[in-house]
């Protein structure tokens, strides 16, 4: 029998009526004849609200207690889902991330899953049962409750859609497939038919919300082919997977980032190894860099500039405060009132002049450009945060709308 695991975010399950209406997008495809595994996150702003409910009470609360409190949300979600699927005559049962076998490493707050022991999952399907599964968490070593960080839900759908196999799998959002842009604030976005793993990974990579770049990794690893659409609509959605076209489309679309924070040490001796010792030392501690900027030599000095998730900011700041001094900086300065823009796509390889048509954009809007990062499928800029929506309104009207 055919297996499909869909996954429903947080508006999909934000209410009674809502979840309802999931319930029968399920039991549609249990009525088809398949077998269903459903993953879900936390109801609407379940997960901001219980960060806020933290604060009141400590304002810098242990990671491993936030892990244990913030995955409540999805064990409300699968429950009140399954009680709504139970009640329409259809056998299901649900479990938490550790009850389907998510194993993970112990970084909590962003624990990566070492595997999945899939042996209940399979005994529940076996008697025909609908499985709903909490996204967004699992167990470690220590038998404590880990969660995988922001999409972490998105992870958990593919991490078992590859474990069990699966022949489809459908992850719902709020809008009905990818777009060029976030059509909620670009009228002129195009929904794109399929996209490659690739460009998807950019794009979610960059900004764009509608899927997980760690989801999108795991997709590709594993060749499997996920369809991106709404739970609202019924429409038909975008395919995500392995390009087989011989002509691929110039742009896939324009992302904007505003979690992001620009971190400059200013007056590192211009000496060999300086760089090796900044950059060793975040990895150390896991943060992730970046657009990295080093302007050339002079009078002995240079400037590095880099960017992080803005969330990671203040423990840069902090992790290199002393440290720079130890260097020979001068200073160290951040700045979170930043976005990033980028454009992603795999024809971008094959056509020249891509980059100069992105920057004549920005001019034409007066959107200065403070750093440039590019790959073969994507050129990033950064920009002052109040210039960004003016930033991907240039570059879509750009490319897309002519």
């Amino acid at each position: 029998m055919a297996l499909i695991v869909q996954k429903f975010g947080g508006t999909s399950v934000r209410d009674a009526q809502r979840i309802d209406n999931v319930a029968n997008i399920v039991t549609t495809a249990y009525k088809g004849g398949y077998d269903v595994i459903v993953v879900v996150s936390a109801q609407g702003d379940t997960t901001d609200d219980l960060i806020a409910k933290a604060a009141e009470v400590n304002q810098r609360p242990s990671k491993r207690e936030m892990d244990m409190l913030l995955s409540s949300g999805e064990q409300i979600s699968a429950a009140l889902l399954a009680m709504a699927i139970e009640r329409m005559g259809y056998p299901v049962v649900s479990l938490l991330g550790w009850q389907a076998g998510f194993d993970t490493t112990s970084d909590y707050g962003n624990a990566r899953i070492k595997k999945i022991d899939t042996s209940r999952v399979r005994k529940e399907l076996d008697k025909r049962r609908i499985v709903v599964i909490t996204g967004f968490q699992g167990v470690n070593r220590y038998g404590d409750m880990t969660t995988l960080g922001r999409g972490g839900s998105d992870t958990s759908a593919v991490a078992m859609a590859a474990a069990m196999h699966a022949d489809l799998g459908h992850i719902y959002t709020d809008v009905d497939g990818v777009y060029t842009a976030d059509p909620r604030r670009i009228p002129g976005a195009k929904k794109l038919d399929s996209i490659t793993y690739d460009e998807m990974l950019e794009l979610a990579t960059l900004g764009a919300q509608v899927l997980h770049n760690r989801s999108v990794e795991m997709a590709k690893k594993y060749n499997i082919e996920l369809e991106v659409l709404s739970s609202l609509t019924g429409a038909k959605g975008t395919i995500v997977k392995e390009d087989n076209s011989v002509e691929q489309m110039l742009l896939s679309g324009v992302a904007k980032d505003d979690n992001i924070a620009r971190i400059s040490i200013i007056g590192v001796p211009d000496k060999p190894g300086l760089a090796y010792k900044i950059f060793s030392k975040l990895s150390s501690k896991g943060t992730n860099v970046d657009i990295i900027l080093q302007s050339i030599g002079r009078n002995g000095t240079k400037d590095i500039s880099f960017t992080v998730e803005k969330d990671r900011m203040e423990d840069t700041i902090e992790l290199l405060k002393e440290y720079t001094e130890k260097l020979g900086a001068t200073s160290l300065v951040a700045d979170d009132n930043v976005s990033k823009v980028s454009i992603v796509g795999a024809g971008m390889e094959t056509h020249p002049g891509v980059a100069a048509e992105m920057f004549e954009a920005l001019f034409s809007r007066n959107v200065n450009i403070q750093m440039i990062s590019t790959s073969e499928i994507k050129i990033s800029v950064l920009v002052h945060k109040a210039d960004s929506d003016r930033a991907v309104e240039a570059i879509h009207s750009k490319f897309f709308e002519n």
